[in-house]
Formats: structure tokens, C-alpha cells, sequence
């Protein structure tokens, strides 16, 4: 009975958006990576099926554990959260300055993909007593401190980008928890400004800051890529170029120049954007922008209809997730956002990514399915 309840109580506007968005995903990822397969001898568009298939698992799993039983763990959670950042720390091994990777096998976990979904539903069970009582600066210590713990072990990678995803689903949360939205942009800008300043001091008068080289100059290039047009002002020009040239119907599929030439860095994960708008132009690009407005659409639906503030809170903390996702991995593909290495949720490359993401949509789902049989 349970069973077909459930299956009849699934959102399947947003199931078909997320499929299309992989299927899509696929379809660039086999240009992306046609001649980087030969190079490392690996196939990218079969394992991520396979990481698409493991995450479809999971997110069936999770369809059938009622989430509203998950808040007497949320200290499990927490612990758990930071037993994973920790073994990363200790056990894993570093692959472009990042020790971000646990080796399983043949394959590569990265916990702090992982830890994004337990990291909202720890904070959402934190926060849910909260509620209405975050009017005050000295009321939101708790929750950064909460935040702040991990945070710090995300930076100790150092992984600045992952980082920012986090502090993206606490003022998400924070701001439907009733935190007043003038002190959240009071702290962001704060924030912001102080880091520029440090930046400022660093080049001006050698101050010490706890970020790596490149790090600083994803941050400077930013502002002006023609700084360092030959290296590290490259990606984003080389990207830009990508975008561009596709016009309105792209060149078509395998056919971007800048994709076969190798032009664009890391163009399977971080640019996978900038091949989908060489390739499939203007209109693709566009097409691919719906399914994500769906997917975010059919989201709020869900955290504005749920009927418990728990559910809303680990609803907005998925939104807040993938919206930020989507506004910072295409954003800096066409120069308005910096470059942090932040993958393009169920597009990009990456089986840890994609399995984080399915997790995620699967609580998303579990809230309505569990609203649909709270009504029905």
C-alpha cells in the first residue's frame, strides 16, 4: 500500500527535468571528452552512467525512509559529517593541490560532496527550534559556529568553491528561518568587504592570507582576465570564446572547435557549460536554462507546501544548493562569477557530484511525497 502510494505521490514534472538535464548532460560530455578518453584511457559518459545508476539508487532509498524520522539523528549526522571531512584529511590523496579525494578501489570519493546533503539535513534539525528567534546577531553565533566547524575542514583542502556552497545553503535556510534578511546582507556584504580588503593588504602590503596562489588569481583575473591572458586569465577567455562562437544554433554536436582543440580547461566538469554553448548554441543553452528553472520551480512548490517547518528547511537547503550551482558554474563560464570549480549539477563530470545531487533530489522528493500522503 505504502509502496504505490508513494510511486503515485512522486513529482513527476521534476523527475522528467532532472532525466532530460542528464540525458543532455551525456550528449555534451561525450564531446567534452571524445579525445580526453584516448588520452587517459577511460570512458567519462559510461561511468557517469554508472555513478547516474548508483545515484538513482540512492534516491530511491531515500523515496521510502520518511524524512520526518531523521530529526532524532541529527547528531549522528553532525558527527558523521565530520568523521567523513576529517578521513578525508588523514586518508586522502591530493590531485591538483586539493586533498579532496578518498581513493575506493578504481574510483575516487570526495566526502565533501557527500557532506552537502548532510550538512542540510544536520542544520535543518539545528535550526527548526530556532525559528523565529534569529532576530538578533548574537542569536545567528550558534548557527555559523554550527557551519563554521566544517567549513573549516572544507578549507583546510583547500577547497574555496565547495566552501562557498556551504556558507550559499546556511543564509538559504537562515532566511526562511526567519533571520531578518537585512543582517544576512549586512553580514554577506560585511564579509565580502573585508576579504577585499585582506586581498588589498596582501599585494599591497604582504599580509598573510590562509588561500593558495591560484586561489587569489581566479579572484584577480576575475575582475580582469587580460591581466594573465596566457595563463591564468586563460580559462575563463578561452570559455568565453567557447560561448560565443556557438552563436544561435551552435556548431553542432562534436563539431566546437575550441572543444576538439583542448582549448578549454577541465572541459568535462568545471566548462562543461562552455561546450554545450559552442556546440548547441544560443538556443541549447536556453533549453538547458528551462529545465533547471523547472527543477528549482517545481523545488519552491515543494518547501512552500510542506507542512512541517522541518521539511521546508531541508527543501530551501536543496534549492539554495543547486541554485547556487547553476548561478556560479554558468556565471563563471561567461565571466560574471569568479572561477571556483564548482560543477554544474547533473551535468558536469564527476561521480561524487552526481551521486550528492541525486541524494539531495531524493529528500526533496521524500518532503512531497510525504506531504502528498499527509493529504491523501
Amino acid at each position: 500500500m505504502r509502496f504505490s502510494k508513494t510511486i503515485k505521490s512522486v513529482d513527476y514534472i521534476l523527475m522528467a527535468a532532472v532525466i532530460l538535464i542528464l540525458v543532455m548532460g551525456l550528449f555534451v560530455l561525450h564531446s567534452a571528452t571524445i579525445n580526453a578518453s584516448v588520452k587517459y584511457n577511460t570512458n567519462y559518459v559510461y561511468k557517469q552512467i554508472a555513478w547516474a545508476i548508483i545515484g538513482l539508487g540512492a534516491f530511491s532509498i531515500l523515496l521510502f525512509i520518511d524524512y520526518r524520522k531523521l530529526p532524532k539523528y541529527g547528531l549522528w549526522i553532525y558527527a558523521l559529517n565530520l568523521f567523513l571531512l576529517l578521513a578525508v584529511l588523514v586518508f586522502g590523496k591530493e590531485t591538483k593541490g586539493a586533498q579532496a579525494w578518498i581513493p575506493i578501489g578504481p574510483y575516487k570519493l570526495q566526502p565533501a560532496e557527500i557532506v552537502k546533503t548532510l550538512l542540510i539535513l544536520g542544520l535543518a534539525q539545528f535550526l527548526t527550534p530556532r525559528v523565529g528567534k534569529l532576530n538578533r546577531f548574537i542569536d545567528l553565533i550558534p548557527v555559523f559556529l554550527y557551519v563554521g566547524i566544517p567549513l573549516l575542514l572544507i578549507l583546510k583542502q583547500p577547497d574555496l568553491g565547495t566552501g562557498l556552497v556551504y556558507v550559499a545553503i546556511m543564509l538559504g535556510m537562515l532566511l526562511v528561518a526567519g533571520a531578518p534578511p537585512g543582517k544576512l546582507f549586512l553580514l554577506l556584504f560585511g564579509g565580502i568587504a573585508v576579504i577585499s580588503f585582506f586581498i588589498y593588504g596582501y599585494y599591497t602590503w604582504g599580509w598573510w592570507l590562509p588561500l593558495k596562489d591560484y586561489q587569489l588569481m581566479r579572484l584577480v583575473v576575475f575582475v580582469n582576465p587580460m591581466v594573465d591572458p596566457r595563463g591564468w586569465g586563460w580559462n575563463v577567455i578561452q570559455s568565453q570564446i567557447a560561448v560565443g562562437s556557438g552563436g544561435l544554433f551552435g556548431k553542432g554536436w562534436g563539431m566546437g572547435s575550441q572543444t576538439k582543440g583542448e582549448f578549454l580547461p577541465e572541459q568535462w566538469t568545471d566548462f562543461i557549460f562552455s561546450v554545450l554553448g559552442e556546440e548547441f548554441g544560443f538556443i541549447g543553452a536556453t533549453i538547458l536554462l528551462i529545465l533547471f528553472f523547472v527543477v528549482l520551480y517545481r523545488g519552491i512548490k515543494i518547501a512552500s507546501h510542506s507542512k512541517d517547518v522541518y521539511g521546508t528547511l531541508i527543501s530551501v537547503g536543496v534549492l539554495s544548493m543547486f541554485g547556487f550551482h547553476i548561478l556560479q558554474n554558468i556565471g563563471m563560464t561567461i565571466g560574471i562569477m569568479p572561477i571556483t570549480g564548482i560543477p554544474l549539477p547533473f551535468v558536469s563530470y564527476g561521480g561524487s557530484s552526481l551521486l550528492a545531487n541525486m541524494i539531495a533530489l531524493g529528500l526533496l522528493m521524500n518532503v512531497h511525497v510525504n506531504h502528498e500522503q499527509i493529504l491523501f
